[in-house]
């Protein structure tokens, strides 16, 4: 089980499939349980004195011995094992587990922006850029191997390089992987606005491959409270970097993530984020509830939100999206996308897909009919009907 301790409601979802296997270990159909990632980094006595089924917990520096872990698991032994967490990825031929023509490509580990509200240097340690020519190398192997469409990932993506070459290096990594024979789509995600830069947005708007789609999580825009998060900015700022975006990618498509509730939200300030949606209408928004952390600083201050009031002002700004996004949405109705086929419905007896501007997972999907029989991964013209939500129906041409 790859755990994740970032916020309360991911760790509880980590917990509940543990448990989940502890279960199926009880009745005998599974021999050895397993638990890696930042939810066993993180809490390494606890999880140890919790769950004593677990027959193996590595942090995230021990991934490497996951082999040798389970084969002494599976000898009695319980091992639990944390190697230093400065550790990068583990290099090598992957081995792609989910839909098999995408895959993510993670370029750096750890982070350096201190957000207030964040663990995630506390996890996983300082930024540390991964080298290009491996990077390179593991898309190569990935587009080797059927993957078309590659979603490039860190914490930050847009620091990739400066520790490593002293400077910005995204721009770069992604004119090399636009070389790459059979990739598709490369889509970035987690950039950070104040590394956005005018190269970055040039490829972009060069690179064929590289898909007209940014994910910039903003977190807020109120100048305060961005101050009290440790991340710098305003509502004037960003407006204007998303102005500049929007002028030199025509067409692009922006997503980012909010955050309501954050400890002295104010209801001034909270309404200011309110109008900045509605102003800016991203194409792509995400908005959760502030989760207080432990060892945060944020999570550490007296006056916190009630949750009722996080949540429902996270309501009511993805209320304003849904209005937004349906706006977007219908102005497609009549044109023709590009969409990668993900599956079939047979309860609605149509195919299910995506256009270069969904990220998978996070984002919409397209409802299609088709009168010919099509694959998982394949690539054609649909015709966008009418909306549903944060959907599209169609038809394939």
């Amino acid at each position: 089980v790859n755990t994740c301790g970032f916020i309360e409601s991911a760790k509880q979802e980590s917990i509940e499939n543990i448990l989940e296997f502890v279960t199926l270990k009880k009745e005998g159909r599974i021999k050895v349980i397993c638990v890696t990632g930042c939810l066993a980094e993180r809490y390494q006595e606890e999880m140890a004195k919790e769950i004593p089924e677990a027959d193996v917990i590595l942090g995230i520096g021990s991934n490497e011995e996951i082999c040798d872990a389970i084969e002494k698991a599976l000898a009695g032994e319980k091992v639990r094992r944390f190697g230093p967490k400065e550790a990068l990825p583990l290099e090598g031929d992957r081995i792609v587990s989910n839909l098999p023509f995408f895959a993510y490509l993670k370029i750096a580990e750890g982070c350096d922006n201190r957000c207030t509200y964040c663990a995630i240097p506390m996890i996983r340690g300082r930024y540390r850029s991964r080298e290009m020519d491996k990077i390179v190398a593991e898309a190569q192997h990935l587009a080797n191997h059927g993957v078309t469409e590659l979603n490039v990932v860190a914490q930050d993506t847009t620091r990739y390089g400066v520790d490593l070459y002293g400077k910005p290096m995204l721009p770069e990594l992604l004119r090399r992987l636009a070389r790459i024979e059979n990739l598709h789509w490369i889509r970035v995600l987690y950039t950070y606005p104040d590394l956005i830069t005018d190269e970055l947005l040039d490829v972009m708007a060069q690179e064929e491959k590289v898909v007209k789609y940014l994910d910039i999580p903003l977190q807020h825009c109120d100048k305060q409270v961005l101050k009290e998060m440790n991340r710098r900015g305003d509502r004037e700022s960003l407006t204007a970097l998303m102005e500049k975006i929007r002028a030199k990618v025509p067409g692009i498509i922006l997503r980012t993530t909010l955050i309501t509730g954050f400890p002295g939200e104010t209801e001034e300030q909270f309404e200011t984020l309110c109008q900045f949606v509605q102003q800016i209408k991203f194409e792509r928004l995400g908005c959760f509830p502030y989760s207080a952390e432990e060892g945060t600083p944020a999570g550490e201050r007296e006056d916190q939100i009630d949750p009722e009031v996080r949540q429902r002002r996270a309501d009511i700004i993805m209320e304003l999206q849904m209005g937004i996004m349906e706006a977007h949405n219908q102005k497609l109705v009549g044109s023709d996308l590009e969409v990668v086929v993900e599956g079939y419905d047979r309860y609605a007896s149509s195919y299910f897909g995506r256009s270069a501007a969904d990220a998978p997972d996070i984002d919409g999907k397209i409802f299609f009919v088709s009168k010919k029989k099509l694959a998982v991964g394949q690539y054609l013209p649909v015709h966008v009907d009418d909306v549903l939500d944060y959907d599209l129906i169609g038809s394939a041409l």
